[in-house]
């Protein structure tokens, strides 16, 4: 019992760590306006804080994890929270914005080992049956960063300067980084990543990263840009934006909670779905976004498909991974990060040009994109099964790995 009970705090210690790299990934967004002219740059060199920070993590996630395949994994996590705390703290002090950059190209390059250690090592403290509900829960952190960190933080830093904010999230990382080291039970490589998925499939394992890409690419490019679509499209006033993205935010991490409850049952199914109702949002805000009314519940739906995307999308590059479950991880950190620049980029060029009205249009092609990729892919392969459908969980197919992990009871509540 006080096995079970230690894998729940654990859980729950590393949920806490991913809440901090999300927020701390882009919280310079929401301090542009004070980081810059304290610095003595412009907006756009102080928005190259973020773009840098996600570059690094896509060219460092997959030779960094491959490096570090034989680290075990609580000192290789708690190493990386305690560089990630320390380069923050670094940040909050910086005197130049040279000292600030290089600060936060240190904290990414822990980012990409962070991503593909996480999740192997949560699903490896549980048993086979509920590791998408384990996914799922992880992903609670990561929800809660933009609906409650970054506000929190962007508060904070107007109230007492941006340097209070990047202190703020030193300070938490460091407790997170402790809690890990205290609580996470001494997980072997082996353990955590030295086993394939469950169903290995390369041509899935691509599919999937490609759909991810499309996906990311364009909620990305319509979120960024959220903010200015509200006020310019659905004639929101300027006060009530924050309301508007905790709405947003908070269906976010209550679609989060509850795709756990399915994703075991239905791993591709759920990700279909979730990819068909962000396609439905945001082919429906460019559609009738001028209405307020209209528009209140269709952020919600984005907020809480994407959301719950991200959860749905890790289960399966881990249920399909042709290699260690680590790597898959890394390369779904680089295909999430691509995509997260490139929604930006595109998005950028599309309000500079055709007006913000048709950035969720863009938005919802790319997810329907996405949508038919992923479903072409695998009907044929479900006609190939005799039509059966693809219900396949962690517990389908005993893993390869030669040290095979220990059964543990199946009473473990999270």
């Amino acid at each position: 019992m006080v096995h079970e009970r230690r894998a729940v705090y654990a859980l729950a210690a590393l949920s806490a760590a991913t809440f901090c790299y999300v927020t701390t990934e882009v919280l310079p967004i929401g301090l542009l306006t004070l980081i810059a002219p304290d610095l003595g740059r412009s907006r756009s060199e102080a928005g190259l804080l973020v773009t840098g920070y996600a570059v690094v993590v896509m060219v460092v996630a997959l030779p960094l994890t491959r490096v570090t395949r034989r680290v075990p994994r609580r000192p290789l996590l708690a190493g990386a929270l305690g560089v990630f705390a320390a380069a923050t703290a670094v940040s909050a002090f910086a005197t130049s914005y040279e000292v600030l950059l290089a600060a936060r190209l240190v904290s990414a390059t822990t980012n990409g080992v962070f991503w593909a250690v996480v999740f192997p090592v949560a699903i490896s403290m549980f048993p086979a049956n509920i590791r998408g509900r384990i996914v799922a829960r992880l992903s609670i952190g990561n929800a809660l960063g933009p609906v409650l960190g970054v506000p929190l933080s962007t508060w904070l830093g107007g109230q007492a300067g941006w340097r209070a904010a990047f202190v703020a999230m030193a300070v938490f990382g460091f407790v997170a980084c402790v809690a890990v080291a205290l609580l996470l039970p001494s997980v072997t490589p082996q353990q955590s990543a030295g086993d394939i998925g469950p169903m290995p499939d390369r041509h899935r394992f691509v599919v999937l990263l490609v759909a991810t890409i499309l996906a990311v690419t364009g909620a990305m490019g319509a979120f960024t840009y959220m903010t200015v679509f509200l006020l310019d499209v659905s004639g929101f006033a300027a006060a009530s934006l924050g309301l508007l993205l905790f709405v947003q935010g908070s269906f976010g991490v209550a679609g989060t909670w509850a795709v756990g409850r399915v994703l075991d049952r239905f791993p591709l199914g759920v990700v279909l779905v979730l990819l068909g109702l962000l396609t439905a949002a945001m082919l429906g805000l460019y559609g009738v976004g001028a209405s307020k009314v209209l528009t209140i519940p269709l952020l919600a739906v984005a907020g809480m498909s994407f959301s719950s995307l991200i959860a749905g999308i890790q289960h399966r590059v881990m249920q399909v991974a042709p290699s260690t479950t680590d790597m898959a991880s890394a390369s779904l950190s680089v295909a999430f990060n691509f995509g997260l620049a490139a929604g930006s980029l595109i998005g950028a060029g599309l309000l500079a040009t055709a007006g913000v009205r048709v950035i969720p249009l863009f938005g919802g092609l790319l997810t329907a994109v996405a949508i038919a990729l992923l479903a072409g892919h695998e009907m044929p392969r479900g006609r190939g099964r005799n039509h059966k459908p693809d219900h396949s969980s962690w517990s389908v197919r005993p893993t390869r790995s030669r040290n095979a992990e220990k059964p543990q009871a199946t009473s473990v509540r999270t």
